[in-house]
Order: structure tokens, then sequence, then C-alpha cells
């Protein structure tokens, strides 16, 4: 029970005042998480009313769960598809130019298994410029995706992918390097 009194034991971890959680939860709930608002400019409005840093031309599609919007940064032309669920509860920094597509998941905190308190252990997610995140893949707290790397579907990334290199796997391993035709 202490464990999560302490607010699990992190000094990373620092969301917000009661008041501003819970209004977070019920807008994340109905204009978010439900689909039911699939106007974009709105998401982009509210999201910036909480706090996040947002670039000009992001696409947040429906269906998307974000954690706590004071701690994202997301640049110019940006693309995050549906059924995303961002669980920053430290900073995650997206670039420009990056898709994270269909169902990924961008999870920033863990627990310490191995202590009886269940620590939580937070990082921070770092997304460079021109990154896929393809469907069903997995980037971990303390990832660092470098300038145009690409994490294909269902693989899974805690630590860091070079520029240029398209990942597969769990862990993920670069399987090519990453070349452009135009």
């Amino acid at each position: 029970m202490s464990v999560f009194l302490s607010e699990y034991r992190n000094p990373l971890h620092q969301p917000a005042g009661i008041f501003k959680k819970l209004m977070w939860y019920y807008v994340n709930l109905i204009f978010f998480k439900s689909g039911l608002f699939p106007i974009n400019a709105l998401k982009i409005f509210l999201l910036k009313l909480f706090g996040a840093k947002i670039g000009k031309h992001v696409i947040i599609k429906p269906i998307v769960n974000i954690k706590y919007p004071w701690n994202l940064t997301l640049g110019n032309h940006v693309w995050i598809g549906e059924d995303v669920w961002i669980d920053n509860l430290v900073a995650v920094h997206i670039g420009n130019h990056v898709c994270i597509s269909q169902g990924a998941l961008l999870i920033s905190g863990n627990h310490d298994f191995n202590k009886r308190s269940f620590d939580l252990m937070a990082l921070p997610i770092l997304i460079d410029d021109g990154v896929w995140v393809c469907a069903k893949a997995i980037v971990h707290g303390g990832s660092h995706l470098c300038t145009n790397a690409v994490l294909l579907s269902g693989s899974s990334i805690k630590g860091v992918l070079e520029e240029n290199s398209v990942n597969l796997g769990n862990p993920a391993i670069k399987i090519k390097e990453r070349t452009f035709t135009d």
C-alpha cells in the first residue's frame, strides 16, 4: 500500500495536481480515447491547453490515449495513428516528420520487479526527425530513436536505434540501412 501513497517513490514522476489530472482524465476519455470527436483542431487545442508543445500540421487520429500532455512535445508534420498509447509519465519528445502508426505504444514507465516496493522507473523517450514507429511497435522509456530510424511492426526497443536504420524484433536489431529513392 505504501508504494501507491508515495507516487511510486520516483522523483522524476511529478504529474500535476489532483484537479489537473482529474480534468485531463475526462478530456482524454471523451475527446481522445473514445473516438467520438475526430476533429483534429479541437484535439490540438486541448493538448496545448493542458501544456503540450505542438508544432504545425500535426494529425492525431481517433482512439489515442495520452497519459499527461504536459510531458509531451510534438514537432511539425507528426502523425499519430489510431489506437496509439503515449504513456508519458515523464517527457516524450517527438521530432518533425514522424509517423507513429496504429497500435504503437510509447511507454516511459516500468516497475522494478526486484524490489518489494515495486518502485516506478520512469525514463524519457526521444524520437528524432524522420522516424517511423510502425504498427504495434513498442518504445520503452530511456529509448532514443535517431534521425530517420524505422522500428518495424511488432518490434520492441529499449535503447538506441541508429540513424537511418531499419530495425526488427524483440529486442529490435538493425536489419538494414534505410535508403531514400527520391
